[in-house]
């Protein structure tokens, strides 16, 4: 017998509550796997009523679904946005970076929260709040699930903008992963400025007489 599908519940933020914490944030990142773009992060405080209908992981969510999901949250929640571009991201390394995005998300927020839901299993260093990492946290914590969701979506946005400004590689349709597509074109046309040419899988495809494997 096939397993019920697991589906992201409030109950982490209600245990939270429990304990008298009033504002709790869910933040993640999307765009740690692309060779090309910003990695983006998104912080949201949902509230305790009202909260849309359909929330999960983006991963599982149409691209439509989640843009009508994306209006939702921002009309009725308190939400912020961060990124870590390219330069960043070949200085401190794809991990941390991703983890300077969700600092900076949570520093846009308008409240300051009582305590942060991070999905993975670290907390990033200079959050400057109480923090639980959640692994998997995007398909458990509604409030995770939520960030998800305006991460992805803003990140598409920014990726769609770029593909205009560098055509050829179909940003607009891959969002930057390693597409076979997108792998053609980087071997026909070459990096841009916005392809992050420290990723060991493009500096091989670049320089396949290195030896380095990605």
């Amino acid at each position: 017998m096939k397993s019920p599908q697991l589906r992201p519940s409030f109950r982490h933020e209600r245990a939270y509550m429990a304990d008298g914490a009033r504002l709790i944030c869910g933040v993640d990142e999307v765009g740690r796997g692309p060779l090309a773009g910003p990695v983006t992060a998104a912080a949201v405080i949902l509230p305790r009523k009202g909260i849309p209908r359909g929330l999960d992981d983006s991963k599982k969510l149409s691209p439509a679904k989640r843009a009508s999901l994306a209006v939702q949250i921002k009309d009725c929640a308190d939400w912020a946005v961060g990124h870590a571009s390219v330069e960043e991201i070949a200085q401190l390394n794809i991990f941390h970076a991703s983890h300077l995005a969700m600092c900076r998300a949570v520093a846009g927020l308008r409240q300051r929260p009582c305590i942060v839901l991070v999905d993975g299993n670290r907390i990033p260093p200079g959050l400057n709040h109480p923090a639980r990492a959640i692994t998997g946290g995007d398909a458990l914590s509604l409030s995770i699930a939520a960030a998800s969701i305006v991460a992805k979506v803003e990140r598409d946005r920014i990726m769609v903008e770029l593909a205009q400004q560098h055509p050829g590689y179909g940003w607009e349709k891959n969002m930057g992963y390693p597409t076979e597509i997108h792998r053609k074109a980087l071997a026909k046309l070459g990096p841009t400025p916005i392809h992050r040419i420290g990723f060991p899988s493009i500096h091989k495809m670049l320089c396949p007489e290195s030896g380095i494997t990605g």
